[in-house]
């Protein structure tokens, strides 16, 4: 059964380059670029305004931007290496110098993800290499996973902690047990780049995507492939599930966005509104009985869909 979201507004012109990655929590977005600053727009007003603006955030630009679960920790990687950690204090972010990433801006970390409690920071590096560091320790490492050394483009945390997963460009994915440090199993890889993994919210499934065009599911009890979901017509960018875990937003180079459903395994909506790269997909937290997610990309503005609901 196919569905339907409808533009509900957007940030016009939020970036003066390609927005690369958004981060949400319950009432904002935070949006990063290829220019220094970071910007934070209100998801609570339908209007979607700026609220604050972190002006020289990372000098080179910033390639990845995290929050965690409770939208009151974030943190962020830039393009000159550097980690830098953010603190929310009654709406307003500001640095948190006690929680760095210890050594991680000389590490050539790329990817970021945040434990859902926002104490634990794993990140990947570009020559393969994953670390995990404790923020609440002085950001002291307190992990470290060995591949077999190929560009690490995108990481993500399963929600009870238990898994890290990897994307790298050779086309491998990675999953490991946080809890023996082991690999329990070897993916089949995508031949092709990975740009993007993320875990269900219930840790089931793990979907990838890359240049293969080709969204992929694995079972991460098992480590096999349990389903190909096909559609776009360039690389996946970024992925994104819904909060339930029924639904799979995709965003692509193609310039589309696909909403697909876990349980029948097919695209229930498609969004052409640019042909411009969409970098990036988020979805939203529900207000009231509707759900809609975020998108951005070369487009430079954050558009806003919220799924159509019957009268």
């Amino acid at each position: 059964m196919s569905k339907q979201y409808l533009s509900c507004g957007s940030a016009d012109n939020a970036h003066p380059t390609d927005i690369f990655s958004l981060a949400i929590t319950n009432k904002q977005i935070i949006s990063a670029s290829g220019v220094s600053a970071l910007k934070i727009h209100s998801t609570a007003d339908l209007d979607f305004p700026l609220v604050q603006s972190i002006d020289e955030a990372h000098k080179l630009g910033c390639h990845h931007v995290v929050t965690d679960g409770s939208g009151s920790r974030s943190v962020s990687v830039g393009f000159g290496g550097e980690i830098r950690v953010w603190s929310c204090h009654d709406g307003t972010w500001s640095e948190n110098k006690t929680a760095s990433a210890g050594s991680a801006g000389s590490t050539d970390t790329w990817a970021i993800a945040l434990s859902d409690d926002g104490q634990y920071l794993a990140g990947v590096s570009q020559d393969g290499h994953i670390r995990v560091w404790d923020l609440d320790a002085n950001g002291e490492q307190i992990r470290y996973y060995e591949t077999k050394g190929s560009f690490g483009t995108c990481i993500d945390l399963s929600a009870d902690g238990r898994f890290i997963a990897s994307g790298h460009e050779n086309g491998s994915v990675y999953i490991f047990s946080t809890e023996t440090g082991r690999m329990p199993f070897s993916l089949s890889g995508l031949v092709k780049p990975v740009r993007a993994v993320a875990f269900s919210p219930g840790g089931k499934f793990l979907a990838a995507g890359g240049d293969s065009n080709v969204i992929v599911l694995y079972d991460t009890s098992s480590g096999e492939q349990v389903a190909n979901l096909p559609g776009h017509s360039a690389w996946v960018l970024s992925l994104s599930w819904s909060h339930t875990g029924e639904y799979l937003l995709s965003g692509s180079f193609d310039g589309k966005v696909k909403v697909w459903s876990i349980d029948t395994r097919t695209c229930v909506a498609t969004h052409s509104e640019t042909e411009r790269a969409v970098w990036n997909v988020k979805w939203l937290p529900n207000i009231g009985k509707s759900e809609g997610f975020a998108t951005a990309g070369a487009s430079r503005s954050i558009s806003f869909y919220r799924e159509a609901t019957g009268g």
